[in-house]
C-alpha cells in the first residue's frame, strides 16, 4: 500500500495516523460536525496540527459539542470560562472568531437551509475564490485556515495522494459533484 508520505516518516505518531486514516478528506455534511472542523482548522493557526488533535475532544467538549446555536449565544461569561480552560487554546481572538462565525452559520442556515447546502451551492470554487468567499462571511479564515479546512472536508483535492488508499476509499463516498 502507497500511503501518503507523511504516514511513512518514521517519527509520525499514532494521532496523525489515525485522523489521516478516517477524518482528513472525508465529506461530512452534518452542520455541526463541519463547524467543529472549521473550529479545529481556526484554532490550529500559528500551532501545530498535532496539539489540535490532542485537544479535539476538550475542544468539542468546551463548544457544546460544536453545535452551532448554542455556541451563537454564548455570552461573557461562556467567553470567560472559554479563556479558563486548560484543555483548549485560550486565545481571546480565535474564541470571539468561533462564537462570530457560529452566529454567520444561523444566517447562513436561514438563508440557504444549511452550512452544507451553501459549501455545495459555492462548489466548484478556485481556492483564492473560497478564501475570499470565507473572509467576506467569516472571521479568522486565512488562506491556510480555508485551504485546510476545506481540504480536510472534501472540497478541495490534495488531501491525499492518489495512489493511497485513504484515497480511493473516499472516492467512493464523494456525490458525483464532488469529483470535478
Amino acid at each position: 500500500m502507497n500511503y501518503c508520505d507523511y504516514c511513512l516518516q518514521p517519527n509520525t505518531k499514532d494521532i496523525h495516523i489515525k485522523y489521516h486514516n478516517s477524518q482528513y478528506g472525508f465529506p461530512i455534511d452534518d452542520d455541526n460536525k463541519l463547524f467543529g472542523r472549521l473550529i479545529l482548522e481556526i484554532n490550529q493557526a500559528g500551532l501545530s496540527w498535532e496539539t489540535i488533535l490532542n485537544k479535539e475532544n476538550n475542544f468539542k467538549l468546551a463548544y457544546s459539542k460544536y453545535d452551532i446555536e448554542t455556541v451563537a449565544s454564548y455570552t461573557d461569561f461562556d467567553i470567560k470560562k472559554l479563556l479558563s480552560n486548560k484543555g483548549i487554546v485560550r486565545n481571546k481572538l480565535k474564541i470571539n472568531a468561533v462564537i462570530y462565525n457560529a452566529q454567520k452559520l444561523l444566517d447562513i442556515k436561514n438563508e440557504y437551509g444549511s452550512f452544507n447546502r451553501w459549501l455545495d451551492l459555492n462548489h466548484p470554487l478556485k481556492k483564492d475564490d473560497w478564501v475570499k468567499l470565507f473572509k467576506k462571511t467569516f472571521k479568522f479564515v486565512g488562506r491556510e485556515i480555508v485551504s485546510e479546512f476545506l481540504m480536510s472536508i472534501g472540497y478541495l483535492p490534495g488531501a491525499h495522494k492518489e495512489t493511497c488508499p485513504v484515497y480511493k476509499k473516499i472516492e467512493k463516498l464523494k456525490p458525483k459533484w464532488k469529483e470535478k
